[in-house]
């Protein structure tokens, strides 16, 4: 398998995560589509630094970032996502409407 093979699975990925993103109104999903994308990104990452600079490690760690920046991610999000349906008895994204007046 080379480096397309990888790439071509990472923008699959992305894809599906953005449609997921953009397409879907339960939080939820919405967040986890995101950590989709965010592992698009790092599998894109990791297969760069594999298959250009084999020797070294730039790649592994940028996604081990990655990985804590969607750990982080998912930990507010879902305790946003909490405090909301707490307030409002909804997680529907179109109905959340707390930042306006």
């Amino acid at each position: 398998m080379g480096l397309d093979h990888y790439l071509i699975l990472s923008a699959v990925l992305f894809a599906i995560g953005l449609y997921g993103a953009f397409s879907k109104r339960s939080a939820v999903v919405i967040l986890m589509s995101i950590e989709i994308m965010l592992n698009a990104a790092a599998i894109a990452m990791v297969a760069f630094s594999r298959y250009i600079v084999p020797t070294e490690l730039t790649g592994q760690v940028f996604t081990i970032f990655i990985i804590v920046v969607a750990a982080a991610e998912a930990t507010v999000g879902l305790a946003i996502i909490m405090s909301i349906y707490r307030n409002r008895d909804t997680i529907d994204a179109t109905k959340i409407d707390l930042m306006k007046w």
